[in-house]
């Protein structure tokens, strides 16, 4: 089944036993960040969570209810995308890469279907009334204090937007780009967009300010699953994230014309805040906020929103997440662009043989890498190559370990790691860009990466030794206590 719109995805989940209502007032004012900060650290993520009965900041209640936690687990994760395990999608990708034209017209055509599957996902456009539009607030109507919106934690700056698709257009190109960047409400009819440096809508609004150019802006919240998932994802700037969307879901996304500007929206999302920077103005404070780093990031300057039009389903629901001190939500959302993206990885450094980013390192500040290797010096090579890929560029510590490692399990790889590292002979440092949000490093978006080999080391590499078996049973005494386990009366463990 397609999952079309949010509350597609809600009642999927309702009726899989993953969401929990919430009928209990709680306030969007740290309180519901406080219960779903509890959930998301349970074991295995916690249930995705409805909140029936919310209170604004003035005391009232909202007419809206909020969903939170969608994403945060594997299973729901996978729901989200119409799969049963993420590394389905990565071969779907894998498939894709790997066409070669074959001998002969009944080989040529036994491709069709392969080639036709990338070319028929691209984003329908319809007009007409579009869900999203079944209620409009315009001009002075618009007062987003009458929308859930949270402040999470006690520090921040105020109320965010935290898991929008934020709209955007190439003005040269007129390529779309759809980002998940935090919005800070300022007030009833102004927000600052926090773009860093490194995001594609930030090159936009760049671009448009040297052009003295109004640059529209739509902000959606609450759409089909693989769509808000698009939005998260490192994608390259020519690549339309809807369409993506379109070929994860196996469907194409359905958009709409946006009222006041020159963008299109998600037909069936749930709000969507139309708007404009405009690059004469100065700009504003933004933060401190909470951030995924476990700690505030500080407050800067940022270009204002002014919104322009607020539109919304009839009975819609306001879907938002948190970050904060891992594991969250995020962390689901991350795991999922590692299966999928693999096999793009693998096209340029094909040795790689899996990676993890593990929660604890938020993404990038921890990647752990097996290869297949080849010759001494192979895993520096990987890793400059790895430092030479997008946002992967942004990676602080990045350990290699030899192909039969399990990186996805971080206790595997470090104990292979640690144990086969000479600290001064296998570590390497280097400098170049790093993330917006790291406070440690020693300039704004600058600083020191390390890389470890944790490889087994050849003797070009300066190892004369012998090198180490790792303990493991002969498979025969297995087998003889296997079939005995049952009778010698130990608990199995939970």
């Amino acid at each position: 089944m397609s999952l079309d719109s949010l509350r597609d995805f809600v009642t999927a989940l309702e009726r899989a036993g993953e969401l929990v209502h919430i009928t209990h007032p709680v306030s969007v004012n740290l309180e519901l960040c406080e219960i779903a900060d509890r959930v998301m650290k349970s074991p295995g993520g916690g249930p995705a969570l409805l909140f029936e009965h919310v209170t604004l900041f003035d005391g009232t209640r909202s007419a809206y209810p909020v969903a939170i936690n969608l994403f945060g687990s594997m299973r729901r994760m996978a729901m989200a995308l119409g799969v049963d395990d993420l590394d389905r999608i990565g071969g779907r990708i894998t498939e894709l890469l790997e066409m070669k034209v074959p001998e002969g017209l009944l080989g040529k055509l036994s491709l069709l279907p392969r080639l036709l599957e990338v070319g028929k996902f691209p984003p329908r456009v319809r007009g007409g009334s579009p869900a999203c539009r079944e209620v409009v607030w315009r001009g002075d109507e618009v007062d987003l204090r009458k929308l859930p919106i949270i402040k999470c934690w006690p520090e921040d700056g105020g109320p965010y937007i935290t898991l929008p698709m934020v709209i955007s257009k190439d003005p040269k190109r007129g390529i779309r780009n759809v980002g998940m960047y935090r919005v800070q409400v300022l007030g009833p009819r102004t927000v600052a967009m926090h773009w860093q440096r490194h995001k594609v809508g930030a090159a936009h609004w760049r671009e448009m300010a040297e052009r003295g150019e109004t640059m529209p802006v739509c902000i959606a919240v609450g759409a089909d699953p693989a769509s808000v998932y698009a939005a998260s994802a490192p994608l390259p700037p020519t690549v339309d994230e809807f369409l993506f969307a379109g070929f994860l879901r196996g469907v194409p996304v359905t958009l709409t014309k946006a009222l006041t500007c020159d963008l299109e929206v998600p037909a069936d999302a749930e709000f969507v805040l139309e708007g404009y920077i405009d690059p004469r103005e100065p700009l504003v404070t933004e933060g401190p906020f909470g951030d995924h780093t476990g700690f505030y990031s500080l407050a800067d300057l940022y270009p204002q929103v002014h919104i322009t039009a607020v539109t919304m389903r009839e009975r819609p629901i306001y879907a938002t997440t948190i970050v904060g001190r891992p594991p969250m939500e995020d962390y689901y959302l991350g795991h999922a662009t590692e299966r999928i993206f693999l096999p793009l990885l693998k096209l340029t450094i094909p040795e790689i043989v899996d990676y993890h980013m593990p929660a604890e390192g938020i993404f990038h500040n921890l990647v752990f890498v097996s290869i297949d290797k080849q010759y001494p010096g192979h895993a520096y090579k990987v890793m400059n190559a790895l430092w030479g890929q997008g946002l992967m560029s942004l990676a602080k510590v990045i350990v290699v370990v030899d192909k039969e490692v399990n990186v996805r399990d971080p206790q595997e790889a470090w104990w292979i790691a640690l144990n086969n590292i000479d600290p001064e002979r296998d570590t390497r440092f280097t400098m170049g860009p790093v993330d917006v949000l790291d406070h440690s490093s020693r300039a704004f978006t600058y600083g020191s990466k390390m890389g470890i080999d944790g490889t087994r080391k050849w003797p070009e590499e300066g190892f004369t030794r012998e090198w180490p078996k790792v303990i493991a049973m002969d498979e025969a005494t297995k087998r003889r206590v296997d079939a005995m386990w049952p009778a010698l009366g130990i608990p199995a463990r939970a």
